[in-house]
């Protein structure tokens, strides 16, 4: 999923005082005034209620990769929904795991889409200090309360948030100004390979195309109370390369043999190499497949306008220090390395397997070799132009039996600054006392490209308060209550600035 590394600045915002200086009126549906204060008041009596939801949801495991309890998350998901106000709510058949999609009617004029998930990504138990589907509240040093799960901030604390809004503004006994479209899935973690197929439903078609945008519900405060505001995502191409002697004709056709052989046997270990070789430049900072930055976008004036302001605030040591790395490549400057960071494409190996990796020694010559590779997307690449380009740099330098299977693929999002959900969302943060950080771009990848792409070409991306940290990793939090001190909001905040978000739209 997309991620703007929550530890990643140290420049504060007034942020405080932020819960106490959220508006508390708002223009409602009619266009008149709407007292706030009621639904704030619910949002306080029922964090309990709150609390449990979202761990009820992180209880039940959703591991898309190993199809553990998918089903059991999607008809949880679907429930909570129900219990949120939302009138219709289906289950999306795909080739893979299921999607949903969900209406809520408000009567109002406009109407705002969402977009939630409901997988995770997998676990490894003994390296967390508190069971990972436990959902435990912990109170975690120098952060404050958490609740402490696989999905904790990625993202059913989030999504929980947003959920205890909608709760907050019925239980106060005022209507939402705006209509609720939901579009979820169950394989974001796999890349959504078949998510199209719930979008690209005609009748989910119809209702998005009513929309003002499609948000996803996120936590987007750093340690220091930053919020982050990003107006894109790259895209992805996430491949595997297989070399095996059975589809090169040489070299080991079924089994591993005596690496003794390697004098007079071909070895597709090493032919897998040289052909990862020839995708990237000696020093591997470079991509070298043929024609693939063509489509690439010029960076415009506007991006290095934000450029520059994110250049201001932003802790270059702090970063260093986050990803324990000495310099950045070529060794940039760091407003260099910014615009290197949201504008260009990469070409990077996940992950190398062959042979024997135990220990010991085992001396054979293997007879396939793997690759797993991602590489990322900007305006205006495509992930089937992309994927094209690799088969053929291959196929010219003879490597035409290394095989290429697609795990998982996006397109850029490219959102505009003027957009009304950008700038309603950036309003509200303001308001909070907040002075947000916009990013042009962030490196990492979500759906989103379905629905700023063609046909619907929606604004879209994330929007909420609150912190967390941890996605994909052990350990993963979703603030409740901060430490004292502390100017990141935690779940009455990040429940609150939902419900401003939606009434200042």
């Amino acid at each position: 999923m997309l991620d703007i590394d929550r530890r990643t600045f140290l420049v504060g915002a007034a942020a405080a005082g932020a819960l106490a200086s959220f508006p508390r009126f708002a223009e409602g549906a009619s266009g008149k005034a709407v007292d706030l204060s009621p639904v704030y008041r619910k949002i306080t009596e029922q964090r309990r209620q709150s609390i449990e939801r979202i761990q009820r949801w992180i209880q039940q495991p959703s591991i898309s990769a190993q199809n553990v309890g998918i089903a059991e998350c999607c008809e949880l998901t679907m429930e909570l929904l129900r219990d949120a106000g939302f009138g219709t709510v289906k289950k999306m058949k795909t080739d893979g795991h299921p999607g949903i999609f969900a209406t809520l009617d408000a009567g109002a004029s406009q109407t705002m889409g969402f977009y939630l998930m409901y997988d995770v990504q997998p676990v490894e138990e003994n390296e967390w200090s508190s069971p990972p589907f436990a959902a435990r509240l912990v109170d975690k040093a120098d952060i404050g309360k958490v609740i402490v799960g696989r999905g904790a901030v990625n993202e059913k604390g989030p999504q929980g948030a947003f959920l205890a809004a909608l709760h907050a503004v019925r239980a106060a006994g005022l209507k939402l100004p705006v209509n609720l479209v939901v579009v979820a899935e169950g394989e974001e973690e796999l890349g959504s390979p078949h998510f199209s197929q719930v979008v690209w439903n005609e009748e989910v078609m119809k209702a998005l195309a009513t929309c003002q945008g499609v948000m996803m519900p996120s936590a987007q405060q750093s340690l220091s109370g930053t919020v982050n505001v990003a107006l894109g995502a790259k895209g992805i191409v996430y491949v595997e390369l297989e070399a095996s002697g059975k589809a090169w004709g040489r070299g080991p056709r079924e089994a591993e043999i005596h690496s003794s052989m390697a004098v007079v046997v071909d070895s597709p270990v090493w032919r897998l190499v040289q052909a990862l070789g020839t995708l990237v430049s000696a020093d591997g900072t470079e991509p070298m497949i043929d024609g693939l930055t063509d489509a690439v976008r010029p960076v415009s004036k506007q991006q290095k306008s934000l450029l520059d302001a994110l250049s201001a605030r932003w802790d270059e040591a702090d970063w260093k220090s986050v990803f324990k790395v000495d310099r950045w490549v070529n060794d940039l400057d760091e407003r260099a390395m910014l615009e290197r960071y949201v504008s260009r494409p990469s070409v990077n190996i996940d992950g190398l397997y062959a042979g024997y990796i135990g220990e010991g020694s085992k001396t054979i010559l293997p007879h396939r070799a793997f690759a797993k590779m991602d590489i990322r997307l900007v305006p205006d690449m495509t992930a089937k132009d992309v994927l094209a380009k690799l088969r053929k740099h291959l196929d010219k330098r003879g490597y035409k039996d290394i095989g290429i299977k697609n795990l998982g693929s996006y397109d850029p999002t490219d959102t505009a600054l003027d957009a009304r959900p950008v700038q309603t969302q950036l309003a509200v943060y303001r308001a909070a006392g907040l002075d947000p950080v916009i990013w042009p771009r962030v490196a990492g990848s979500w759906p989103g490209y379905l629905f700023t792409g063609k046909p619907l070409e929606l604004p879209a991306g994330h929007v909420g308060l609150g912190h967390g940290s941890g996605a994909h990793a052990k350990d993963e939090y979703f603030v409740v209550e901060p430490a004292a001190g502390k100017k990141y909001l935690g779940l009455d905040g990040a429940t609150r600035s939902f419900v401003d978000f939606l009434f200042a739209l």
